[in-house]
């Protein structure tokens, strides 16, 4: 008797997860973006933000729907880090130093793989488990999402504002800060309330680099 054909199994494929979708369009916006970053200063960071805030977006998603997944873990990440990375490599063009803004590419990029590493080291399911630290601002970090949340908006917010303000290739970065700090408007607002989210982030990485060496010599 001839065996029945095995059904189909209806679960749905990871790669069409609502969040993966989302993620995909995130990694279209920023393709999109990038491309006229250079021709229009309004829509870039305009796209770029959006790409941003589908970010929290997938996340929810992931939640709300339970489509948690290691692929969409990864998606994000890479999309995070690699969007990141070419604004600043964007911005090491239109001011000087650029030196500093390679820095902090080479910093975010090298701390997030310390803090994945170190993660594995430990045998930790996540790289945002923080609970045996013993630095306060670390666990306050990857403790509260909102806190979390505000660091790294202020640091996009603050990248895209440079973008916004940079006129030409000779401009440092010390003088445009300095010079719309002392007005009052909405921009230097802005600039000064993601000040303090963006040195929190960057002495995060720095931690993160730390952690890293300290798992690295205890195993």
């Amino acid at each position: 008797m001839a065996k029945k054909p095995a059904p189909r199994s209806s679960k749905l494929s990871v790669y069409l997860y609502v969040p993966n979708i989302i993620g995909y369009i995130r990694v279209l916006l920023n393709c999109l973006a990038f491309s006229l970053c250079l021709r229009n200063k309004i829509i870039f960071p305009i796209l770029y933000f959006f790409s941003f805030v589908c970010d929290a977006v997938d996340g929810w998603c992931a939640r709300r729907f339970n489509q948690v997944s290691t692929f969409g873990a990864v998606l994000d990440m890479v999309t995070d880090r690699i969007s990141t990375a070419c604004l600043l490599v964007v911005l090491s063009q239109l001011y000087k130093p650029g030196l500093v803004f390679l820095s902090l590419l080479a910093l975010d990029i090298g701390s997030h793989w310390f803090q994945m590493y170190s993660t594995f080291l430990a045998g930790k399911a996540s790289h945002k488990d923080v609970k045996d630290s013993t630095n306060w601002l670390f666990r306050a970090y990857y403790g509260n999402r909102m806190f979390m949340a505000y660091c790294c908006v202020s640091c996009e917010v603050l990248y895209l504002i440079l973008f916004y303000l940079a006129e030409n290739q000779t401009e440092t970065l010390a003088d445009v800060l300095s010079s719309n700090l002392q007005k009052i408007t909405l921009i230097s607002f802005l600039i000064g309330t993601s000040l303090f989210g963006w040195a929190t982030k960057q002495i995060i990485n720095v931690i993160q680099v730390c952690t890293w060496f300290i798992y690295a010599c205890i195993f």
